[in-house]
C-alpha cells in the first residue's frame, strides 16, 4: 500500500529515550491504581473491606496481649455516599516511633515471615485502608494509641507519600484518653451503607460467632446499637511459631535460604532452618546428594540445591508440628452459632491437622437446621471463616464453596440439584486454620482449589452431614407421621359418620374403633419413619 503523501514522518526513538522513562514503582502507588486487588471495587465493599481490616488488626492485637477483646465499632456518614469509620479496641497499643509506619506504609508488618496462625500476614491491611481513603477523600487518618497508664497518649493525623510509600505526619501530639492501653483508627472514607448478606452488619456478625471470646459493641449510620456479648471468658490457644517444612519451600526460596543463612555448615542448615529436620534426616539429605556435611552454605551452586531440593522430596521427613494452630473448636463454634443463628439443630466437627505444600491446616464444620433463621425452600446459606475471620465475598470462586457443592446432600436429608448448593433450612459454616492460608488474592476473600484443602473440607462436610441426617431421620421424619395421624384425627368424626349410615352401626362404637387403631398404627408408622422395623431395629 503507497503511503499517503501528508502522513507524517515518524522519528526513532532511542534506546536512551526510553530508558529515561523507566522508573521504579512504589507498592503504594501500584495499589492507588488497582485497589480492585485489595478489595476495595464497589462502595459497598469498600465501607465492609475497612473495617474488616480494622477489627482484624484490633483482634489479632488483643490476642497477642492475652487480653479479652473488647472493640467499638462506629460508622458515621458525613455526607453523600461518605463515612467515617472508627474502630476501637483494648489492645497493647503501639509504640510511638512505629504508629507512622504501621498505619501509613504499605507491606510493613511482623507477621510475614513468622510461621503461626493469624489474621494479618502480610502488612497492607489497615494501611490499604488509609490508602483508599485518602484517595477518596483526601482526610488523613487519625490514630489514637496508648501503651500503659504510666505512658502519654499519643495522637497522630496521617498521609501516605504515594511515590515514596512512606507516611506524612500531619499531625503529631500527645492528648488525654481514658484508657489505660489500646489504639483507636478513625478514617473517613467514600462508602455506601446497606444491609444484608454482604454488609457490614453480616462481616461482624459472623466475627462474633468465629470468635466468641470477643465482646464487640456497633453503632451503624442509622445511629442503632448492637452489642455482640462474648460467650467464653477464655482466649484461643496460643499458636506456637515454626520453622518452615522441607516439603513446603521451592527451589528459589532454598536458594536464598543458602545465601541468608547463619549456618557454618550444611548440615546445620538444615537442622537449624526447617521444622522436622533431625541430624539423621540432614545426614539422610546429605548422603544421597553426595555433598560434603561441612560445605558452606553460601557457597552451594544453584546445580548443588537443585540436588539438595530434590533429595528433600524422596527422603520420608514427618510432617509439621501442628501446635502453630488455632482452630475454633467444636464447642465454642456451637456456642457461637447457637449466640446468632436460631435453629433446632446444631453439629460440629473439628478435623484433626493436615498438610498442603508442607504447611499445616485444619478444617471445622458446622451445621445448623431448622428454626426461625431459615425458610423451608431456600437455598442453604454458607458461611467461610479463614483464621477466624469472615469470607463475605467471592463465594463462588472459594474452595469451600466448590467442595460443599461437589457433596452429594441427598445423602443426608437435603434437596440438591446437580451442580448446585443443597435446598433446606440450613446453614454450612467451614473454617480454615493455617498458618498460610492460601487466598485467591491480596483481598483475601476466596480459598484457592488444593486439592488437599478440597479433601479434608469433603470428609469434614460429610462427618457433619451423617449427624444432620440422623437428625432429621429420627426427629423430622417422626414429626411429619405425627402430623399425618394428626390430620386423620381431625377426619374421624365424618368418616364415622358415613360408616355409620353405611354399616347402621353407632357412630360413637365407630369413633372408638377408628382411634384404637390409629393408636395401635402409630408405633409402626414412627419406626417406618425412622427406618427401623417393628422390632426397633435399623432397616439393612
Amino acid at each position: 500500500m503507497a503511503k499517503s503523501k501528508n502522513q507524517p514522518k515518524l522519528e526513532l526513538i532511542k534506546a536512551e529515550e526510553l530508558a529515561q522513562q523507566q522508573r521504579e514503582i512504589s507498592v503504594a502507588a501500584f495499589f492507588e491504581k488497582n485497589r480492585h486487588l485489595l478489595g476495595f471495587d464497589s462502595p459497598v465493599k469498600a465501607l465492609a473491606t475497612a473495617v474488616k481490616e480494622m477489627v482484624d488488626n484490633s483482634l489479632d492485637a488483643c490476642e497477642e496481649m492475652h487480653v479479652l477483646p473488647n472493640i467499638i465499632v462506629i460508622i458515621k456518614e458525613s455526607g453523600e455516599n461518605r463515612y467515617i469509620v472508627s474502630v476501637e479496641d483494648n489492645g497493647p497499643g503501639i509504640v510511638k516511633e512505629q504508629i507512622p509506619r504501621v498505619f501509613a506504609k504499605l507491606l510493613y508488618g511482623s507477621k510475614f515471615y513468622r510461621f503461626f496462625q493469624s489474621r494479618g500476614q502480610q502488612g497492607l491491611g489497615v494501611s490499604a485502608s488509609i490508602l483508599y481513603g485518602q484517595l477518596t477523600t483526601g482526610k488523613p487518618a487519625k490514630i489514637t494509641s496508648r501503651i500503659s497508664p504510666k505512658k502519654p497518649t499519643h495522637y497522630y493525623e496521617l498521609h501516605i507519600d504515594i511515590a515514596k510509600n512512606e507516611p506524612e505526619i500531619v499531625v503529631d501530639k500527645e492528648i488525654e484518653w481514658i484508657k489505660d492501653h489500646g489504639t483507636k483508627v478513625e478514617i473517613e472514607l467514600e462508602g455506601k451503607y446497606q444491609k444484608g448478606r454482604l454488609s457490614v452488619d453480616e462481616y461482624l456478625k459472623q466475627a462474633a460467632i468465629a470468635n466468641p471470646h470477643l465482646n464487640l459493641v456497633y453503632i451503624d449510620p442509622l445511629k442503632e446499637k448492637v452489642e455482640f456479648k462474648r460467650v467464653t471468658n477464655e482466649l484461643p490457644e496460643e499458636p506456637k511459631e515454626i520453622k518452615p517444612h522441607p516439603y513446603g519451600i521451592e527451589l528459589g526460596v532454598l536458594i536464598r535460604m543458602l545465601r541468608n543463612t547463619e549456618s557454618r555448615n550444611l548440615r546445620s542448615f538444615l537442622t537449624n532452618e526447617f521444622s522436622r529436620v533431625s541430624n539423621a534426616v540432614a545426614d539422610e539429605i546429605i548422603n544421597k546428594t553426595g555433598l560434603k556435611p561441612d560445605l558452606k552454605p553460601k557457597e552451594i551452586s544453584t546445580q548443588d540445591a537443585d540436588k539438595i531440593f530434590r533429595v528433600i522430596q524422596q527422603v520420608k521427613i514427618m510432617l509439621p508440628p501442628t501446635d502453630c494452630l488455632s482452630p475454633i473448636g467444636e464447642d465454642l463454634l456451637l456456642k457461637g452459632l447457637k449466640k446468632e443463628i436460631n435453629a433446632e439443630f446444631y453439629a460440629a466437627i473439628s478435623r484433626s491437622p493436615a498438610v498442603y505444600r508442607g504447611i499445616p491446616f485444619e478444617i471445622e464444620v458446622a451445621i445448623a437446621y431448622g428454626g426461625s433463621s431459615f425458610q423451608q425452600d431456600e437455598l442453604v446459606r454458607v458461611i467461610r471463616f479463614a483464621n477466624r475471620v469472615p469470607l463475605i465475598y467471592q463465594q463462588s470462586a472459594c474452595a469451600i464453596t466448590r467442595s460443599i457443592l461437589n457433596t452429594d446432600w441427598k445423602n443426608y436429608g437435603l434437596q440438591q440439584s446437580k451442580g448446585a448448593l443443597p435446598i433446606g433450612p440450613a446453614l454450612i459454616t467451614v473454617h480454615i486454620a493455617s498458618v498460610w492460608v492460601p487466598f485467591t488474592s491480596e483481598s483475601k476473600e476466596a480459598i484457592a482449589h488444593y486439592d488437599e484443602i478440597i479433601k479434608e473440607i469433603k470428609l469434614a462436610l460429610q462427618e457433619c452431614g451423617r449427624k444432620l441426617q440422623t437428625y432429621i431421620r429420627k426427629t423430622v421424619r417422626v414429626k411429619e407421621a405425627k402430623e399425618r395421624i394428626s390430620l386423620f384425627e381431625k377426619y374421624i368424626p365424618e368418616v364415622a359418620n358415613s360408616l355409620s349410615i353405611l354399616t347402621g352401626k353407632k357412630k360413637e362404637l365407630i369413633v372408638i374403633s377408628l382411634n384404637k387403631m390409629l393408636k395401635k398404627g402409630l408405633p409402626e408408622l414412627i419406626a417406618q419413619a425412622n427406618g427401623e422395623n417393628q422390632n426397633g431395629k435399623a432397616k439393612e
